[in-house]
């Protein structure tokens, strides 16, 4: 058989040309992004500082005098409480999210998210186009791998917003790290559509990597909420302590959730994704069991894999230790993230790996 003829040339160029036009378009919405943030309504920005900086109004016994000298009724102050959540973090409100709220400011928003779901479907079909072209799932080397992944990123994204969960503040970093993936995919990754080497033609290439991919997607959205968790938690300590932040940090950080929900939010997606990545590494061993005769041989991409599982698992468990809570909690949060990544790029192309199928030259 061959293997040349079985691919599309022209399904293949297409979708090359799909893969582009989202990425103009992605450039788009990510301009669109940078105005809302801009001529987002300053009237909101401030209220958590308002909130951790006001002074505590004096409550006052019925009838008694507002003096405390004489016979008088002494004035009963009301203590400055800072509420604490479960996670730790003071209990402050929400800023208005990425946009500020004016209707400028979520004119440009809604476009900005307009643009993002028109970049998702063409990106979205140029996957489909080179999954057609060769008659196989999509993922089969870096490049596949790359624009599948960012694909399935701003899907989980979207879905968020279709379920009204407030995650518009995602919009600005996610658009910019697609724009960083697919340029490196196109740049250095890019290798031409081709069939896969006989080792990956099984149905466990549609499970394993596709569960990897999908998890890998969530993961990135905890380690964007983490990342900027730690940057509003900093940002709040500032202000209980009677700091004074730049105007930018200000107008910047305000916008986003409090501390504490972000720091929610980074919880609630990794644990919900955690259980899915256990089946990836069970699903992948058995896939070796059936390509190469062994379950686990050790390999770079079997040890990183592992090495990632081990580390989100130290991170829920911190979570639930006593005093490894927020910060702590979240640079383990981001050191496992940032396994990985390096599990994706550097075992691919910088370790010799029975599973170096990056295609890259």
């Amino acid at each position: 058989m061959n293997l040349a003829a079985a691919t599309n040339e022209s399904l293949a160029e297409f979708s090359n040309v799909l893969i582009y036009s989202s990425m103009a378009v992605y450039t788009l919405a990510f301009l669109a992004h940078i105005a809302e943030w801009v001529f987002g309504s300053r009237s909101k920005v401030g209220r958590t500082a308002a909130a951790l900086t006001a002074p505590a109004a004096p409550a006052v016994t019925p009838g008694a005098s507002t003096g405390s000298t004489g016979g008088g009724t002494t004035v009963l102050e009301r203590p400055k409480v800072v509420t604490r959540t479960a996670a730790g973090q003071r209990d402050v409100p929400d800023g208005p999210g990425a946009a500020g709220g004016t209707a400028k400011g979520d004119l440009y928003g809604r476009i900005a998210v307009s643009l993002t779901v028109l970049a998702f479907l063409v990106e979205a079909a140029g996957v489909v186009a080179r999954a057609v072209s060769v008659q196989r799932a999509p993922w089969g080397n870096m490049y596949e791998f790359s624009t599948t992944f960012s694909t399935v990123v701003v899907g989980a994204y979207l879905g968020f917003l279709l379920a009204k969960k407030n995650v518009r503040w995602i919009g600005l970093p996610l658009v910019t790290t697609v724009l960083l993936d697919l340029g490196i995919a196109v740049t250095w990754l890019y290798t031409e559509s081709d069939q896969l080497v006989p080792a990956l033609h099984s149905y466990w290439l549609w499970i394993h990597v596709s569960t990897a991919i999908f998890c890998g997607a969530v993961f990135y959205l905890g380690a964007v909420a983490t990342l900027l968790y730690l940057f509003r938690d900093s940002y709040e300590n500032k202000l209980e302590n009677g700091g004074n932040p730049g105007s930018f940090a200000r107008s910047v950080l305000e916008r986003l959730p409090a501390a504490a929900s972000l720091d929610k939010f980074a919880y609630r997606v990794n644990a919900a994704v955690f259980p899915l990545w256990t089946f990836t590494i069970i699903a992948g061993a058995i896939w070796a069991g059936d390509a190469w005769g062994r379950y686990w041989g050790w390999d770079a991409k079997e040890v990183w894999s592992f090495i990632t599982w081990v580390a989100y698992a130290a991170y829920l468990h911190a979570r639930a230790t006593a005093g490894w809570k927020g910060r702590k909690a979240a640079y383990i949060a981001l050191v496992a993230f940032a396994c990985f990544l390096f599990n994706y790029y550097g075992v691919n192309l910088f370790v010799n790996s029975l599973h170096g199928y990056a295609g890259v030259e």
